[in-house]
C-alpha cells in the first residue's frame, strides 16, 4: 500500500492532523490500537483562556482560541452533531489569597476575568465562603467526536487498528516504509508520530524534553445541578454532555509509579465533593492517564531536523483541545506548502538535542 503519509495514533493530534489533510485531498493511513484510557478520550474537553494560579492569558490565546472555534464548530457541522459549547467558568475562590489575585485582575480590566454579580446563585448547590468569580470566554468540547472521526477513518479504510512498532520503519531515501506481519507492508511519502507519550521512548524524538505527568478523573452524577456554567474550586466540574454527568479533577503527578487511578486521589476527590457540594452525588467512574506534557509547555511541530521524512506533532499537554486544530493546521501547510511553523512550537528548536547520538532506521 501506497500513501502520501502514514499518522500514528488517533488522539487529538493525529484526528486533526487527518482532518486537515482530508481537506488537501491528501493521501494517508492512520494507526492506532484504540487505547480507551488516553488523555485525549478522558479529557475535560474544556478550553480556558486564562491559566495558572496567576490567571495570566493562555499563550497565544488570542489567536488560537478564535481557530479552534472554528474548527470544532465545522468539525461538528461534518458530523451532525454540536460539539463545542461556549460556557462561562464560575471560579469559586479556594483561598483569600486567590480571591486577592482574582479582584485584582478585574480591576487590571481583565478581558476574560469579571466580577459575578448575583453572588448567594449558587449557594443551593455549593459551599463558598470566599465567594466566586466568572471567567468568560470558556468553551466545552464533547470529545466522543473522536470516536465518531474514527468511525469515518475505518469506513474509508484510512485506519489500521493495531500496535505501532518503530523498530519496523525503514527509511528510503525521501520516504518511509513501514511493516505490520498482518497488514502487510506501507509506503509512505512521510510519517507523523502524534502518538502522545509514545514518542518519550521513539528514537527519532526520545531526546525531547517530554515531562509526562500524570491526571486522575471522576465521572460523577448529580441530578439537579445546572450544566450551563463550568465550576471551578481548586478542581474543575464541568457537564460531560450526558444528562446529570458531570467530569471532576484533575490533579497533577510528576513522579507515579504506574498510570492506573489510585486510591489516594479518590480518597481526596471525594473529601472535597462532599466539603463543596451540597447536593446528593454518585461516583460512576474513576479514569486516570498520562500527559504527554514538556518542560517548556510548548508543543512539538514540524519535521525531524535530520531526517525529512518524519514528522511530530505532540506534547500539548494539559492544553490539548485548544492546541490541536491550530498546530495540526500548521504542520499540515508546512507539508503542503512548505510555510514555517511558528518558533516556539517548531521542533527544529531542538535541532542540536535531537543530533545527540542520532542513528537513522
Amino acid at each position: 500500500m501506497n500513501v502520501e503519509y502514514l499518522i500514528v495514533g488517533q488522539g487529538l493530534c493525529g484526528t486533526w492532523l487527518s482532518w486537515y489533510l482530508q481537506k488537501e485531498n491528501k493521501s494517508f493511513l492512520v494507526i492506532d490500537k484504540n487505547d480507551g484510557n488516553t488523555p485525549s478520550q478522558i479529557s475535560a474537553g474544556i478550553v480556558n483562556p486564562v491559566t495558572g494560579r496567576r490567571l495570566v492569558k493562555s499563550w497565544m490565546a488570542d489567536e488560537i482560541l478564535p481557530f479552534a472555534w472554528k474548527a470544532y464548530s465545522e468539525m461538528g457541522e461534518f458530523l451532525g452533531q454540536e460539539i463545542i459549547l461556549q460556557k462561562n467558568l464560575i471560579d469559586f475562590f479556594p483561598n483569600p489569597h486567590q480571591r486577592q489575585v482574582f479582584i485584582e485582575r478585574v480591576e487590571n480590566d481583565d478581558e476574560h476575568l469579571h466580577s459575578y454579580p448575583e453572588q448567594n446563585e449558587f449557594n443551593p448547590y455549593f459551599n463558598y465562603d470566599l465567594g466566586c468569580g466568572e471567567i468568560r470566554h470558556c468553551f466545552s468540547i464533547d470529545l466522543g467526536f473522536l470516536s465518531e472521526w474514527r468511525k469515518i477513518l475505518k469506513n474509508k479504510n484510512q485506519l489500521i487498528e493495531t500496535e505501532f512498532l518503530v523498530e519496523n520503519i525503514k527509511e528510503r531515501g525521501d520516504s518511509v516504509e513501514w511493516t505490520d506481519s498482518v497488514n502487510g507492508t506501507i509506503q509512505a511519502g512521510k510519517i507523523i508520530f502524534c502518538d502522545g507519550l509514545g514518542s518519550v521512548s521513539n528514537p527519532y524524538f526520545h531526546y525531547l524534553p517530554f515531562a509526562p505527568n500524570k491526571g486522575e478523573c471522576l465521572v460523577v452524577e448529580i441530578p439537579g445541578l445546572p450544566e450551563n456554567y463550568i465550576y471551578k474550586k481548586g478542581f474543575l466540574l464541568s457537564s460531560y454532555w450526558r444528562p446529570n454527568l458531570f467530569w471532576f479533577g484533575s490533579n497533577y503527578q510528576w513522579k507515579f509509579e504506574d498510570p492506573f487511578p489510585s486510591k489516594e486521589f479518590r480518597e481526596q476527590a471525594e473529601r472535597h465533593l462532599n466539603a463543596w457540594l451540597k447536593i446528593p452525588y454518585k461516583i460512576i467512574a474513576h479514569w486516570s492517564g498520562i500527559r504527554p506534557a514538556t518542560i517548556e509547555r510548548r508543543p512539538f511541530v514540524g519535521l525531524h531536523p535530520h531526517v525529512n521524512s518524519v514528522g511530530i506533532l505532540n506534547g500539548l499537554g494539559t492544553k490539548g483541545c485548544s492546541l490541536a486544530p491550530f498546530f495540526a493546521h500548521q504542520l499540515v501547510r508546512l507539508l503542503v506548502y512548505n510555510e514555517a511553523i511558528i518558533a516556539e512550537a517548531d521542533v527544529k528548536r531542538f535541532t542540536k538535542i535531537l543530533n545527540q547520538g542520532f542513528q537513522p532506521l
